[in-house]
């Protein structure tokens, strides 16, 4: 490709176009990865204050063997990006780069704690998609349970469902959660997840059937789903 169409592409990631910017994006990934040139430009454009939007080049660095602690920054940055799908996908690349560096779990579980409430959300996310057993990302979940944005309540409450190994002042938060909540969305999380847990105490099941018969549409939807979860379960052939 000449250097005119390489140049085009790279004013294309500071379009405002959003398919444009990922046309561009996916042309020089492996342009970057066969051109040192290339690379050192898109670093330089990751470095430029004045660039509207750094994710991009990040985005295509993080392609290339051994990325920086710059680009990982600006990943982590673009977690908070207003766009939903620049999001998830700066996301899904994270968690792909995670599963090869453990600095970058470092970095997500510290995020998890210190970002703005989107940026707490998406990197829970990112600690569920990694499918983590370890102590420290179950407690970074538990300790998620009391965020003050319900939405990051809800995003650690869904990624409790596959860990197992929750103990039971885990399942007591949940059930707290599930009884007293003021925010729906929680509530309606707890309920399922704690079904998906399975074993449901005798406190809960009782709470279960408070909440059939509410008069939130949604509770009531959230409170029949988890009790059908629950007696599949119970009807299951064991061992199945």
């Amino acid at each position: 490709m000449d250097d005119d169409k390489i140049a085009a592409l790279i004013a294309d990631l500071d379009h405002s176009d959003k398919p444009r910017i990922r046309a561009a994006v996916d042309a020089l990934i492996p342009l970057a990865a066969a051109a040192p040139a290339l690379a050192d430009e898109l670093n330089r454009l990751l470095n430029d204050s004045q660039g509207r939007h750094p994710w991009p080049a990040a985005y295509i660095l993080a392609h290339l063997p051994r990325p920086s602690q710059r680009i990982f920054a600006v990943l982590l940055n673009a977690l908070d990006h207003p766009d939903p799908d620049i999001r998830w996908a700066v996301m899904l690349l994270l968690v792909r780069l995670a599963n090869t560096d453990s600095e970058i779990v470092r970095l997500l579980l510290e995020l998890r704690e210190t970002g703005t409430p989107t940026q707490r959300r998406m990197a829970i996310y990112c600690i569920r998609d990694l499918s983590l057993t370890d102590a420290a990302s179950l407690q970074a979940l538990l300790d998620s349970l009391g965020d003050d944005d319900p939405t990051v309540r809800v995003a650690a409450i869904t990624s409790l469902k596959g860990r197992t190994e929750i103990n039971s002042d885990g399942r007591k938060m949940l059930y707290d959660l599930f009884v007293n909540d003021r925010d729906l969305r929680v509530r309606n999380a707890a309920a399922v997840t704690l079904a998906q847990l399975g074993s449901p105490s005798e406190e809960f099941l009782a709470a279960l059937k408070m909440a059939a018969a509410s008069d939130h549409a949604q509770l009531r939807k959230a409170a029949t789903a988890a009790r059908a979860i629950i007696q599949k379960r119970r009807s299951a052939p064991a061992g199945g």
